[in-house]
């Protein structure tokens, strides 16, 4: 056992820095992951035990449309992970500040003009006929809707934190939130159950505060030690390098917009749909969060790579690209081979994760589908997240823009007139983005061998 110890630790430590500082994060954001899917896995059945199967399909619809929002960054994170990489790539750490600082300016700005124009709205809106609720949850939604809100617009300025330390390759820190706010957010529930009736509003507000006081402890954290010479400045607020952060941004902008189009918009197909309703939700979300458990595992080997391939761009290191891709996609084949084995034992898994007086069921061929849209979503996102850290998006730009059109309409027809229902919603999803899986790759080999012209190179 302790020469395997060894032997592991040799394979960790060995290659180059940026090979070593990528795989130290894959082995933590494992073991984070892994805190992570356990705390998930009871999660689970303790909130469909705290409230019931329509309030819980109503609270995945309200975190859906409510993520919407996130898009009005215009692209300012993404654009900042880029762009602080490649200033402590060249050692500049005065110009990383000046980013830093001209994001957190921006997005204050841009998060306070839309908080305003929302509370504007808000009174004039019937949030209980949006989300089908019935008359019963008209007051508590109304409170819920306005605390979430103004808890996502707090979250979205907070979490820039996490994206200094993915730009800086230490993406295990920043995965650190979500297993941390879940974990209380299990203990809280679990002794509430015990001892009041849960209600939507109460599920809402639990989850919806707890990241924002992990955020609030990571920020004082890091800011405090780790990041002390980055602590954003009005001072270091540049204008013209927030059009520069803009001008990588605003693509990244667009895609965010279709992406979450794509991904977001299926629960709330689901909800609006006469047939389907808010109880289709449910079965919907627990299907995807069962396959989501073996995908998230894949983001986590991916996602260092995001920053680490700005930086070998940058410095022009080919050869490491090209072997960490090669490594890349055999993880991505593992992957399928573990999507195909939730497929056959999923009927069982649910009768044993679930609460045995469930009124609900998730078909078979919900669950197939469900595996086909993860195997096409981490082959895209394997080599978008290559592709991101070169900056050359424009393709990505125009195939999802295509992607998040046809989307809805696909969705509908499925579901609908073709009688799948909430299969048939996530069958479209998975048919719009088969596009990317055959072109995505043809760019990186571009990008990699720089023949990368036109829109493949821009």
């Amino acid at each position: 056992m302790r020469k395997l110890i060894e032997k592991g630790l040799w394979l960790i430590t060995k290659g180059e820095e940026r090979s070593v500082k990528a795989k130290k994060n894959i082995l933590y954001s494992l073991l984070i992951r892994g805190v992570s899917m356990v705390t998930t896995f009871f999660l689970v059945p303790i909130t469909l035990g705290f409230v019931d199967p329509v309030e819980y399909g109503i609270w995945i619809t309200l975190g859906s449309v409510i993520n919407w929002f996130s898009v009005f960054d215009v692209g300012l994170g993404n654009g900042l992970r880029n762009k602080f990489a490649e200033a402590i790539a060249n050692n500049n750490k005065e110009l990383a500040k000046t980013y830093v600082s001209t994001t957190y300016a921006g997005l204050i700005i841009i998060f306070g003009i839309i908080f305003l124009l929302f509370l504007s709205v808000f009174p004039f809106v019937e949030w209980d006929v949006i989300f089908k609720a019935g008359p019963e949850h008209r007051h508590g939604l109304r409170i819920l809707v306005l605390a979430i809100f103004a808890f996502f617009v707090l979250r979205f300025i907070l979490q820039i934190i996490g994206t200094i330390l993915m730009a800086d390759q230490r993406p295990a820190l920043a995965s650190l939130t979500e297993p941390i706010a879940n974990l209380i957010s299990l203990v809280v529930i679990y002794i509430l159950s015990k001892s009041m009736e849960g209600s939507l509003l109460s599920l809402g507000l639990i989850l919806g505060s707890t990241p924002i006081l992990v955020l609030i402890i990571f920020n004082y954290i890091f800011y405090r030690k780790d990041y002390r010479q980055y602590i954003p400045s009005w001072k270091y607020v540049s204008y013209p390098y927030f059009k520069e952060l803009m001008g990588l941004g605003f693509s990244f902008f667009v895609i965010q917009i279709a992406t979450l189009l794509i991904f977001t918009t299926d629960t709330m197909i689901i909800t609006q749909l006469e047939e389907l309703g808010p109880k289709e939700v449910t079965p919907y979300a627990v299907a995807r969060q069962y396959f989501g458990f073996i995908s998230a595992l894949f983001f986590l080997v991916v996602r260092p790579f995001w920053s680490a391939f700005t930086e070998a761009y940058v410095k022009d290191d080919t050869d490491w690209i090209r072997g960490i891709v090669r490594k890349l996609i055999y993880g991505w084949i593992i992957t399928v081979i573990g999507i195909i084995f939730l497929i056959f034992i999923s009927g069982w898994f649910y009768d044993m994760w679930l609460p045995a007086d469930r009124i609900f069921e998730i078909p078979i061929m919900l669950s197939v589908c469900m595996g086909l849209f993860m195997m096409i979503l981490t082959w895209n996102t394997l080599f978008g997240y290559l592709i991101n850290g070169s900056g050359k998006i424009k393709l990505q730009y125009y195939v999802s823009i295509i992607n998040a059109v046809v989307n809805i309409p696909l969705s509908i027809l499925l579901a609908s007139y073709f009688g799948l229902g909430s299969t048939g919603v996530i069958l479209a999803t998975s048919l719009v983005m088969f596009p990317g899986a055959i072109l995505y790759p043809i760019q990186l080999f571009k990008i990699i061998n720089k023949k990368a012209s036109g829109i493949w190179g821009r």
